[in-house]
């Protein structure tokens, strides 16, 4: 079962770079295409974390993400091996695992994450972030649904 969870994450890799080449090769740096009122596509540059916090923090946190995203992913694909027949919890893992390395690809190979979908409302914008980040952010919502089915049940995982 781990080959299909690795799998799910490899896609979500593949769906990422693929997305972040063609906006690469479509867009100059802060070019902006209005798609709707409340979205547009952009390409943005981001040296930080989620939400670009530590976005000017003098080129440390290039390797710093670097190293937290390799330690997690080492401890992502461990967690894994051991729940691989829990299905919500192992797709959860899987999406946050392929939306890490999908980012680390980036901070290896550029220095930043590239970014492009950018919400916002009138002048007021949510940082932009990329099919990466969503990953990290779906596998996030199951990993909290999986933890209130766990309490729902009686049960405790582990």
């Amino acid at each position: 079962m781990l080959k299909r969870w690795l799998a799910l994450s490899a896609l979500v890799i593949v769906l990422d770079q693929l997305s972040k080449a063609w906006i690469i090769g479509h867009f100059a740096f802060g070019e902006t295409l209005t798609v709707f009122s409340l979205f547009n596509l952009v390409l943005a540059h981001n040296t930080g974390a989620a939400f670009s916090f530590l976005n000017d923090a003098g080129g440390m946190q290039r390797w710093l993400f670097s190293i937290i995203a390799i330690a997690a992913s080492a401890w992502i694909i461990w967690l894994l091996r051991r729940h691989s027949a829990q299905l919500l919890f192992a797709a959860a893992l899987s999406m946050i695992l392929g939306g890490a390395l999908g980012n680390l690809i980036d901070r290896l190979r550029y220095g930043y994450v590239v970014d492009f979908l950018s919400f916002h409302w009138n002048e007021h914008y949510f940082p932009a972030f990329n099919l990466a980040d969503s990953a990290i952010t779906c596998g996030a919502f199951l990993l909290i649904l999986d933890s209130l089915k766990e309490k729902k049940h009686g049960t405790v995982a582990g």
